[in-house]
């Protein structure tokens, strides 16, 4: 069942939060799971490597100390992951700074 807004009006009736409050909320808490799974996700592949960054593994790569293969795709990986992370920090400003 989609939540609708006489859901929202509901729970702000029933709770005493507003509904752009419950809106917010929910979005960010959305938005801080997300990063969440997708900083475990980040901390998977640098575990393996024994790394604290992509520019770590990128240097592993290029002095030899690490075969390319996987390491080449895990940082192609790693930097998607840190962008998105970013993405998600700014899209969590946004909404707070907006409400």
């Amino acid at each position: 069942m989609p939540v609708t807004e006489e859901i929202i009006k509901k729970l702000s009736k029933d709770t005493g939060v507003s509904m752009d409050e419950i809106t917010v909320s929910g979005l960010v808490a959305l938005l801080r799971e997300r990063k969440r799974k997708i900083m475990i996700d980040r901390l998977d592949v640098l575990t393996r490597y024994g790394i604290t960054s992509a520019e770590e593994l990128e240097k592993k790569i290029k002095d030899d100390e690490i075969a390319e293969h996987p390491a080449w795709e895990d940082l192609i990986l790693l930097e998607n992951i840190e962008a998105t992370i970013t993405a998600i920090d700014k899209d969590i400003k946004s909404i707070q700074e907006s409400s």
